[in-house]
């Protein structure tokens, strides 16, 4: 399973919730839990995330430039460039060798928007539901509107393997995340796929 946090960097929910899972993890491990394969990063996006913009260093989006089918070089708005080519970013880049090389058999990636937890592909429906149940937050096949390029297309589309975007409250208290998303995180890692 792969982990991703701080896509956005204007989402510092999505890092806060990374690193939280991680505290969890390092702690099963200390405790000699038996988990399902994991790798997980807090932040894949650093310079963003340093000048609290959704954008990389240059500007592009990361969330629209992955290699998928659908990858488009518009953009609704500047703060979506979806970058000069797709996978022309080297944190895309580095993402999708990655996701090459350990072939996971479940992608999640942490944001903070409109709260609900969204599944790229049917099969991802599941594992959604998980994630979302006792949090009061839906589970769902979209956002409300085209992610071209976006990891969730890139994982469903282009690799058939499932990804799971949460999308925590925009603003929501930091402390707050980890008792929300908690039990359906760690479900994922201790328990049998949905």
């Amino acid at each position: 399973m792969l982990f991703i946090g701080g896509v956005h960097g204007d989402e510092p929910e999505g890092v806060r919730l990374a690193e939280d899972l991680l505290v969890w993890i390092q702690g099963a491990v200390k405790l000699r839990r038996k988990l399902h394969p994991w790798i997980l990063i807090p932040n894949i996006n650093p310079d963003g995330f340093k000048a609290k913009q959704r954008t990389n260093g240059r500007g592009v989006d990361l969330n629209r430039n992955f290699p998928s089918s659908d990858w488009s070089p518009e953009a609704k708005a500047p703060r979506y460039h979806p970058g000069p080519a797709p996978a022309s970013e080297p944190e895309v880049q580095a993402l999708v060798a990655l996701i090459a090389a350990v072939k996971p058999k479940l992608i999640v990636h942490f944001h903070s928007w409109e709260p609900c937890v969204v599944y790229s592909g049917a099969s991802g429906k599941p594992w959604a539901e998980k994630i979302a149940r006792g949090t009061g937050y839906e589970a769902r096949e979209d956002i409300g509107y085209p992610t071209p390029g976006s990891l969730g297309q890139y994982g469903a589309l282009t690799l058939q393997i499932p990804v799971i975007c949460v999308e925590a409250k925009e603003g929501d208290v930091p402390d707050e995340l980890w008792p929300r998303f908690g039990r359906g995180l760690t479900s994922l890692l201790k328990g049998s796929p949905p």
